[in-house]
């Protein structure tokens, strides 16, 4: 939204793509610089006009109503910082098209910034991406997981996937290594999930009898020098919900720095595996505007593929040897 004086009132005409989200959330996207509350006031005060009608906060705007603003004094834009962060997302596109953008996110990279973290991919995707009106993250993957990772370039794309998401028909695929020897071909684990609070105020999950259902189907892709490679399924997209179902089985991940064996990653590290051994391979969608199934896939990192090599060059040798 541009145009803004502050002399007059302004029109501006609600783009299609912004159908559907509540008038105070769409002003605060466009109203750059113009505190929070100051945009409740003059929604309570009648001084925004929707179509000629007051509206409330709650309202949720259709593409092609007609908002009145008031005379508006915007706040000076801060100076950029002089390091605002990578300019670069180092993200391979997996698939592009005018709705949707999959990207394979390397690890050690936070979908978001907060918590430390000053800059987040979705925030690098948008300061490389400035033509782009809207660009929104589908889902998350947590800072150490690699893979595929979404994000809708319309409203519409976003609402589709959520919803998606939401009913179990999006499929979402994962490569875990977890130390131990897994004996099932398959296994489907239901498991209730809760999270909670560390003193420091991390946030951590953990199986619980009143937690939330949680279910993820594991295959057995091989197993190599004490290890197994796991295909995970996700049935739920609970927070950490791998990790944690792996761990409380005795099969904690290969380099999880937060429900892992702890002494096990140091060894690792000293190895080569200097991550997470869990990667988001495949993700199975219909097109969010054709309908069309959608495969979109991400190569194993070149770091675990190299590990997992030198495991099996590690057991052949032991095999062969007298």
């Amino acid at each position: 939204m541009n145009g803004l004086s502050k002399d007059s009132a302004t029109w501006h005409e609600v783009e299609a793509e912004a159908a559907g989200q509540r008038v105070d959330n769409y002003l605060t996207k466009r109203l750059k610089g113009v505190p929070k509350s100051h945009i409740y006031r003059i929604l309570r005060s009648g001084e925004v006009r929707i179509n000629s009608r007051r509206v409330t906060p709650e309202y949720r705007v259709q593409g092609g109503d007609r908002v009145r603003l008031p005379p508006l004094r915007t706040a000076r834009p801060a100076p950029a910082p002089r390091h605002p962060g990578p300019a670069r997302s180092n993200a391979e596109t997996v698939y592009e098209d005018d709705v949707l953008l999959a990207i394979n996110k390397p690890a050690g990279v936070a979908v978001h910034g907060g918590s430390g973290v000053s800059r987040g991919i979705i925030e690098t995707l948008r300061h490389e991406r400035p033509h782009e009106r809207f660009l929104e993250l589908v889902h998350r993957l947590d800072r150490e997981t690699s893979g595929v990772l979404m994000l809708a370039k319309r409203r519409s794309a976003l609402l589709s996937l959520h919803r998606q998401l939401r009913e179990g028909t999006a499929r979402k695929f994962y490569y875990a290594l977890v130390k131990g020897r897994w004996r099932d071909r398959s296994r489907s684990v239901k498991l209730p999930l809760q999270k909670y609070m560390l003193a420091s105020g991390e946030r951590r999950v953990a199986v619980q009898h009143d937690g939330s259902p949680s279910h993820t189907l594991f295959r057995l892709q091989r197993q190599c020098d004490g290890y197994s490679l796991l295909e995970a399924e996700l049935k739920t997209g609970r927070t950490h919900q791998i990790r944690v179902h792996l761990a409380h089985l005795g099969f904690p991940i290969a380099g999880d720095d937060k429900y892992g064996d702890f002494a096990l990653n140091k060894q690792l590290a000293r190895q080569g595996l200097k991550r997470m051994f869990l990667h988001a391979f495949r993700t199975v969608i219909d097109h969010p505007v054709t309908g069309a199934p959608l495969t979109l896939e991400a190569a194993l990192p070149r770091e675990l593929e190299s590990f997992l090599a030198r495991l099996d060059t590690d057991q052949t040798r032991v095999a062969s040897e007298p």
